[in-house]
């Protein structure tokens, strides 16, 4: 790994190496110069609307290789963390990520499972979700963020305003699995191989990735892609490690550190 500061790198996917089904200009290559330095590099993503076998797939069709190992979901970790508690999912999840619990068991004490479920957040279905919430249901939620870039430009709300919602009518507070959770920056900085002090995370949220990432102990980049805006990084304190125009001007600073 040479004598670069940082001895493994964690990426955001959506808004920081692809946008919809398009890489961004100079992402896949940033990529290879990180692997070419040595440098482990891990995938984190919130997003909740593709089961990772889909995912991989659509990432292969871009010219990006994931090993399996390599890229860590929130639905992912819901999935162990209910095999491991012996419990069934109650799901308010994106359709196309139902198949990522298709094998847990039915019949065991049930834990709500929030995602961004996008048109599925309607009254009855959140309804549904807190009346389970009521009668002692587990609360698991995959990521809270407060909205994405979505397909036509734009930001449009994310599951973390349902979330909020949920938590205020049930008076519980859900366990969030991925970002800005610290327990998911645990997990792979130990996938990694390194402390987190010697792990950066580089991503456009600048709550959920980088500020997530600098409570977790990791140095955290911000990237002007994506769901970015003018002065996100003012919102964080401490600020940025480094604010980069996109993964690849990222890459080029975290390689030029020593």
């Amino acid at each position: 790994m040479g004598d670069h500061k940082f001895k493994g790198v964690l990426l955001d996917l959506g808004g920081v190496v692809f946008f919809g089904q398009t890489p961004i200009e100079g992402a896949l290559e940033a990529v290879d110069r990180l692997h070419e330095a040595g440098l482990p590099v891990r995938f984190l993503t919130n997003t909740t609307r593709r089961s990772s076998a889909r995912l991989r797939t659509d990432l292969s069709a871009m010219r990006l290789e994931i090993p399996e190992a390599d890229l860590l979901t929130p639905a992912r970790l819901a999935v162990d963390y209910l095999t491991a508690h012996g419990l069934s999912p109650h799901l308010l999840v994106h359709e196309g990520l139902e198949e990522e619990f298709a094998a847990l068991p039915r019949n065991m004490p049930e834990a709500v499972v929030i995602g961004d479920a996008g048109e599925r957040f309607t009254f009855a279905n959140l309804n549904a979700a807190y009346r389970k919430l009521e009668a002692g249901a587990k609360f698991l939620v995959l990521a809270e963020n407060r909205n994405f870039k979505d397909a036509d430009g734009e930001l449009s709300m994310d599951a973390g305003a349902f979330v909020r919602a949920l938590e205020y009518a049930s008076g519980r507070q859900a366990k969030v699995l991925g970002k800005p959770s610290a327990d998911f920056f645990a997990l792979a900085v130990e996938s990694l191989g390194c402390l987190a002090h010697e792990a950066v995370m580089v991503g456009d949220d600048a709550e959920a990735d980088v500020g997530g990432a600098m409570a977790a102990g990791l140095a955290g980049v911000l990237v002007r892609t994506g769901k970015y805006r003018e002065g996100d990084e003012d919102r964080l304190d401490p600020p940025p490690a480094h604010v980069a125009a996109d993964l690849e001007a990222a890459v080029a600073w975290i390689l030029a550190e020593a």
